[in-house]
């Protein structure tokens, strides 16, 4: 048996001689933003989707964060693990030519781990000056922006940065709950962030879509409301409709919080709210934004200690995975699915 099959192949196994020496630990090793190399799946550094671990920006065209942030959670907490968790459940998908699209994403897009927002935790106060400075400076090189959370809270200093650079958005919003409950606008609190940043005019109700949703609110703000019940009924293809009707040609920025998924899929949050979506049905739709001009996207809510065997960090590792592919095609990648999809 030889030692130098190619796991690039497909084939498993080494590389033998001096090839070796090159291969493993790319997160810091890479002298390229595109492309791949083999890594073990068990084993070498992480970042999400090996991709290289830099805050050398400049040429890049989207830039993976972390905000370990979970002091304005109302239930369990632990969403402050979410990032480290969502980067270990990505290797395996760093592997393979991306499914169902057909391509390796890297090969059209500069993508980056530029690692996590720092946050002291005895300043919790400081948060949404530190989040939003944070995603300023990343903005400012040109990069698009993917974070993983942290607690849902973090989405409105990551929109604030937006706005600040794109103008008010639409927003395509992947829920359980609504999180336009009011507050005395001096709260960290992780229900009531998006009726604060439809007040201060940073996202736009009224081109703006929240999927998923399946606990009461007296009012909808203007917010067009696909309970997940609709979704249920109608699928994957009428929320697409529905956004496509609403969001239009409109610059938007996608937050999903993972327990839009029903936990029977995703346990591993703070929020649990029984009837969500299923992994397929939210995978489907996120990978139906291709033709959306979105100018970011963020994974939020995954607490690791209440997760069974990484099935909900998984979910937000391929959420994300699948959101880039969708850049990758607006990139010009040629879709080539393999078999019925």
């Amino acid at each position: 048996m030889s030692d130098s099959t190619d796991p690039a192949a497909g084939g498993g196994g080494l590389i033998a001689g001096s090839d070796a020496e090159t291969l493993g630990d790319q997160a810091f090793r890479s002298d390229d933003l595109h492309g791949r190399k083999p890594e073990m799946t068990y084993g070498g550094a992480l970042s999400f989707l090996r991709r290289r671990y830099t805050r050398d920006i400049a040429d890049a065209d989207i830039v993976v964060s972390g905000i370990p942030f979970d002091m304005a959670t109302s239930n369990r907490p632990g969403a402050r693990l979410g990032p480290r968790a969502i980067r270990a459940a990505s290797t395996g998908l760093a592997e393979l030519d991306a499914y169902p699209f057909g391509f390796d994403p890297f090969a059209f897009l500069a993508v980056v781990d530029y690692g996590d927002c720092f946050i002291d935790y005895g300043h919790p106060t400081e948060a949404v000056e530190r989040i939003e400075a944070h995603c300023t400076e990343i903005l400012a090189h040109g990069a698009q922006m993917v974070t993983f959370g942290g607690d849902h809270f973090v989405t409105y200093p990551i929109l604030r940065a937006h706005a600040a650079k794109h103008g008010p958005l639409s927003l395509i919003h992947f829920d359980a709950h609504p999180d336009t409950w009011p507050d005395d606008e001096g709260r960290l609190d992780h229900g009531s962030m998006f009726l604060r940043a439809l007040q201060e005019g940073i996202i736009d109700p009224s081109a703006s879509v929240q999927i998923g949703i399946r606990t009461h609110n007296d009012d909808d703000y203007g917010f067009t409301v696909l309970g997940a019940p609709w979704v249920h009924r109608n699928g994957p293809a009428a929320v697409l409709e529905v956004v496509r009707e609403k969001v239009a040609d409109r610059r938007a920025y996608v937050t999903f919080d993972i327990d839009c998924i029903d936990p029977a899929f995703a346990p591993g949050t703070g929020t649990p709210v029984s009837g969500g979506l299923t992994t397929a049905q939210s995978l489907e739709i996120v990978r139906g934004l291709a033709p959306f001009d979105i100018v970011g996207m963020d994974v939020v809510e995954v607490a690791p200690a209440y997760d069974i065997s990484e099935i909900t960090a998984l979910a937000a590792a391929t959420l994300a995975h699948d959101f880039i592919c969708t850049q990758a095609v607006r990139a010009g990648a040629p879709a080539q699915p393999l078999g019925l999809t």
